[in-house]
């Protein structure tokens, strides 16, 4: 009798045991999101010669999704295909100097501006003849196609838009004398201008910018809001603690 009371015992803490692995909570997992970039913007994102993609804006959403507790994973994405990837769900999101404009807020939906990045205008360094907007009348103008740059020389009257696949062809066009400027945003500018060993003390802005625009996170229209609700607080967060400030003297400021 006792031996059968222990057997039963030692069922029903079993069978308990089973029960109790069964309802067990599930251990969480962090969410994690896809975003791509255009690896072709210094400062802003860029291949070092490690082949890895860094930049201002890989920096900043690093940074972002730690403050956050989410896992960010990026993907280099050719300018010209990157918005036809996110409206095909290819990723979550666009972190890629991406200007918000009203064009793209009927289509998109993006954060809370992160950067105030006008259109810049750069010239050979010298170049005595060029100081300002009204200069590029008549004359050729580069920029990268599809970006706010080359919707700006096309606004210029008589000015003959020359678009490239990338800034930096359209840099080496300048430097062979196929066109008198380029124009691209600012930090960009910035960055040919003051940092790059190839064009350094080559190329030199001018002018004010011809613009005032603001880059943001985009995303597909009425999806991924849980990731630019965290986008912005974060954005916040690091500009409240002075990590904001920092990542933009590491890039943009020198």
């Amino acid at each position: 009798m006792k031996r059968s009371l222990a057997l039963v015992l030692v069922v029903v803490t079993l069978a308990g045991l089973v029960l109790s692995a069964c309802t067990a909570k599930p251990a969480e997992t962090t969410k994690k999101y896809v975003i791509a970039a255009d690896a072709a913007w210094p400062p802003m994102e860029f291949i070092d010669a490690n082949k890895n993609m860094v930049g201002f804006d890989i920096d900043l959403m690093n940074a972002i999704a730690k403050e956050q507790g989410f896992e960010v994973e990026f993907r280099n994405t050719a300018w010209d295909g990157i918005f036809a990837g996110l409206e095909s769900g290819g990723y979550d999101a666009i972190l890629s100097s991406v200007t918000i404009t009203d064009e793209r807020k009927q289509i998109y939906d993006f954060s809370d501006p992160y950067m105030n990045a006008g259109q810049a205008i750069v010239v050979t360094a010298d170049n005595t003849s060029i100081s300002s907007e009204a200069d590029l009348e008549n004359q050729a103008v580069g920029a990268q196609i599809g970006t706010t740059g080359a919707f700006a020389i096309a606004e210029i009257p008589g000015t003959t838009l020359k678009e490239y696949d990338t800034v930096d062809l359209a840099f080496l066009d300048l430097l062979n004398g196929n066109v008198v400027a380029v124009v691209c945003d600012t930090p960009v500018a910035a960055d040919y201008a003051l940092a790059s060993a190839q064009y350094k003390g080559k190329v030199k802005i001018v002018g004010e910018p011809l613009t005032e625009e603001f880059y943001g996170l985009c995303v597909r229209k009425g999806e991924s809001q849980e990731l630019v609700k965290a986008f912005n607080e974060g954005v916040k967060k690091l500009q409240e603690n002075g990590t904001y400030d920092s990542l933009y003297a590491k890039w943009i400021t020198g």
